[in-house]
């Protein structure tokens, strides 16, 4: 009996070891088609997010919040706000992240790297970097928007794609898509800076 139970134990043992030693040769067999530069390999990228807070300006009642979230190549921004008069506002990337003047004026202008015209995005027109569009707010006054674009991203060292050192501004009024050099949006009603 003592002789049929060592028996089960070592064929139980050899088993346990040869599972393992499978194991490592995927694992080796994995890290051997990372290195030798495979196509079809998978690539993990970083992620970085941002979450910042939107401030009243120009003496309205509108705060929120905008994260900005990198992930295989693509920016995401999501923005909520509250303290909106219902309808449509704009909301856009400036150029500076300075919100210290009460009328969001120390943000400078739209975020224009490229120095095309202002427009709609994605208009063969041309439009600005910071040119993000408009939301509604509904009648409590409080709205969202959801973007998501591979022409931004977070600390990058291309200067006409990196968003880091910019304002986010909500205007009181609608982007006209068409005004220069800012679509008559109106005043600008709530602030952010991205600070590096």
């Amino acid at each position: 009996m003592k002789k049929a139970v060592y028996g089960l134990s070592a064929l139980l043992l050899m088993a346990v070891i040869g599972c393992k030693d499978a194991k490592q040769n995927e694992t080796g067999t994995a890290v051997e088609n990372a290195d030798s530069g495979d196509s079809q390999k998978a690539i993990m990228q970083e992620e970085k997010m941002i979450k910042l807070i939107m401030e009243p300006r120009s003496e309205s009642n509108v705060k929120g919040t905008v994260t900005f979230m990198e992930k295989d190549g693509k920016v995401m921004m999501h923005a909520e706000f509250s303290g909106l008069t219902p309808g449509a506002h704009a909301i856009h990337l400036h150029e500076a992240a300075d919100c210290s003047a009460p009328d969001g004026s120390s943000t400078g202008g739209h975020w224009n790297p490229t120095g095309a015209p202002h427009g709609k995005w994605g208009a063969e027109s041309g439009y600005h970097k910071g040119d993000i569009g408009n939301f509604e707010a509904d009648a409590s006054g409080n709205g969202s928007i959801h973007f998501e674009t591979d022409q931004w991203c977070i600390g990058c060292e291309d200067a006409t794609k990196n968003i880091m050192g910019k304002g986010v501004i909500v205007h009181q009024g609608t982007d006209d898509f068409t005004s220069q050099p800012s679509g008559a949006a109106g005043a600008r009603i709530s602030c952010t800076g991205l600070i590096e």
